[in-house]
C-alpha cells in the first residue's frame, strides 16, 4: 500500500523485481551525461570535478521528484541541447560568463514552475507554428553532433573555409572511433549503447596516449565539493532585451523537448499510464523545480531523457523505477574517478549519435509548401553556423512571418508571432 501511494506501484499488476530492472535499464542507457556534461560545461571555466557532483545531484533530484510526483517510469538529468546552449550560445556567442549563464538558468526555471501552474504553457505551444517546433528539435541535433565532432577535432577551424576536415591525429582517430562503436552497437540493439561506447574509447584511448590515468587513480573517492559552482549567480546583465530574447528561447526549448517527451514516453508506457496528463502536469513540474534546482547546484537545465524508453520496454511501469533511477545516480556520485577519467574525444559518439536522434523529426516537416520548409530550413542550418541555438529560433521565427507576410498567408500568423519578430528585429538592430 505504501509503495502505492507513494510510486504508484500496484502490486497486482506489477512486480517489484521488473520495476528495479527496467530503473537499472534506463540508468545504463543514459549515464552518458555524466561523461558528457561536465567536460562540456567545463570549457566555460567551471570546475570539472564540482560539475561531476553537480551534474549527479541534479539529475537524482530531479528524477525522484518526478518518481514521487507523477510516479511515471521517467528519468530526468540536465539536456544535452541546453548544456550546449550554457556553453557555447550563453557563454561562448554571447560572451556571458558561466555565473551570469547560471542566473538565466534560474529565472528560467522559476518561469516554467509559475507557466506550469498557471497551464500558460499550452498557450505558448499554441502560438509556435509546429513546422518550427519540429525544426528547432532537429535544429539542436545538428547542433550537438558538430559540437561532437569539434571536441574530437575531426572538423577544425579553417581561415579560407571557415571549417575543415581535421588532420588525423590520435584524439580525432579516437573521436572517429567512438562515433563508429557507438553507431554499430545502436544499430545491434545494444541498450546502454552510448555509455558503453564512451567505456569502450576511453579504453582504446590509453594506448594512444588520449586517455591520461594520473598516478595513483583509483576508481572509487569521496564526492567532489560542489562549493566551486554552487548558488554562483551573477544577475547583472539580466535586464536587457537581449536577455529577455535568450530566456524566451531558453524556455521554448525547454517545453517542446520535455512536454514532447512526455507525452511519446506516456504513449510507449501503454494503457497503464493513458498519457494522463495529470500525471504529465506533475513530470512538468518535477521538470521545472529540478531545473531551478539544478542552477542552485550549479548544473545546466533539466529535461525528461527519452532514453526512459527503455526501461518502459523491460516493463517499467511506476514511479519505483525512476526511483531506482534516481538513487543510482546517488551512488554514481562515489564514481567520479571513473567518469572524470574520460577524454573530450570518446563523448564525442554520444553527441553524434545524440544528433543522429534529435533529427528524426525532420521527417515530419511540411516540405511541400515552402512558406513552412523555408524558416524551417533558416532554423535549422542558422543554428549551426551561427553556433547558436536563440539565433536559430529566433531567425526562424522572424523568416517564418516575413514569408508568411510576402506570401499573402497572414492568416497563419498570430499576434503573439508579430510582436516576437518586432522585438527580434530591435534585438538585431540593436546589436
Amino acid at each position: 500500500m505504501l509503495l502505492k501511494k507513494l510510486l504508484g506501484f500496484d502490486a497486482s499488476s506489477m512486480k517489484v523485481k521488473t520495476e528495479i530492472v527496467a530503473g537499472v535499464t534506463t540508468f545504463l542507457t543514459m549515464c552518458y551525461i555524466l561523461a558528457v556534461n561536465p567536460p562540456l560545461l567545463a570549457t566555460t571555466g567551471m570546475d570539472k570535478g564540482a560539475l561531476f557532483t553537480s551534474t549527479a545531484l541534479a539529475s537524482a533530484i530531479a528524477t525522484l521528484l518526478l518518481a514521487f510526483m507523477a510516479k511515471l517510469p521517467f528519468a530526468q538529468a540536465p539536456s544535452m541541447g541546453l548544456n550546449a546552449f550554457f556553453a557555447f550560445t550563453l557563454c561562448q556567442a554571447m560572451g556571458l560568463t558561466w555565473q551570469q549563464a547560471l542566473a538565466v538558468m534560474l529565472i528560467e526555471g522559476v518561469i516554467f514552475i509559475v507557466i506550469t501552474f498557471l497551464n500558460i504553457r499550452d498557450m505558448i505551444l499554441k502560438c509556435i507554428p509546429v513546422n518550427l517546433r519540429f525544426a528547432i528539435s532537429a535544429g539542436i541535433g545538428m547542433f550537438i553532433a558538430f559540437i561532437g565532432l569539434k571536441n574530437a577535432h575531426i572538423i577544425v577551424a579553417n581561415p579560407d573555409t571557415f571549417v575543415k576536415l581535421g588532420n588525423f591525429t590520435p584524439e580525432c582517430l579516437l573521436g572517429i572511433f567512438s562515433i563508429l562503436i557507438s553507431g554499430m552497437l545502436m544499430v545491434r540493439g545494444v541498450k546502454g549503447a552510448l555509455f558503453y561506447g564512451i567505456i569502450l574509447t576511453t579504453l582504446v584511448g590509453i594506448p594512444l596516449h588520449v586517455t591520461q590515468i594520473p598516478e595513483g587513480w583509483l576508481p572509487v573517492a569521496t564526492p567532489h565539493s560542489i562549493a566551486p559552482v554552487f548558488c554562483k549567480f551573477d544577475f547583472s546583465q539580466i535586464f536587457s532585451l537581449k536577455m529577455f530574447m535568450v530566456i524566451f528561447s531558453l524556455l521554448l526549448i525547454n517545453i517542446f523537448d520535455t512536454l514532447g517527451t512526455l507525452i511519446g514516453l506516456a504513449q510507449k508506457a501503454g494503457s497503464s499510464i493513458n498519457g494522463d496528463m495529470t500525471n504529465i502536469k506533475n513530470a512538468m513540474l518535477s521538470d521545472a523545480v529540478g531545473t531551478t534546482a539544478s542552477a542552485f547546484l550549479g548544473s545546466s537545465t533539466i529535461t525528461t531523457y527519452v532514453e526512459s524508453a527503455s526501461g518502459i520496454a523491460e516493463g517499467g511501469r511506476s514511479g519505483l523505477t525512476s526511483f531506482c533511477v534516481g538513487m543510482l545516480f546517488i551512488i554514481s556520485i562515489f564514481f567520479s574517478p571513473i567518469f572524470l577519467l574520460i577524454p573530450a574525444a570518446a563523448t564525442s559518439g554520444a553527441l553524434v549519435m545524440v544528433g543522429v536522434l534529435m533529427v528524426d523529426t525532420v521527417k515530419r516537416i511540411n516540405l511541400e509548401d515552402i512558406s513552412e520548409a523555408f524558416p524551417a530550413f533558416i532554423t535549422m542550418i542558422t543554428m549551426v553556423l551561427c553556433y547558436s541555438i536563440a539565433d536559430g529560433i529566433c531567425l526562424g521565427i522572424l523568416s517564418y512571418v516575413i514569408i508568411k507576410l510576402c506570401a499573402g498567408k497572414w492568416r497563419d500568423l498570430n499576434v503573439t508571432l508579430i510582436i516576437l519578430a518586432l522585438l527580434f528585429i530591435l534585438n538585431y538592430a540593436c546589436g
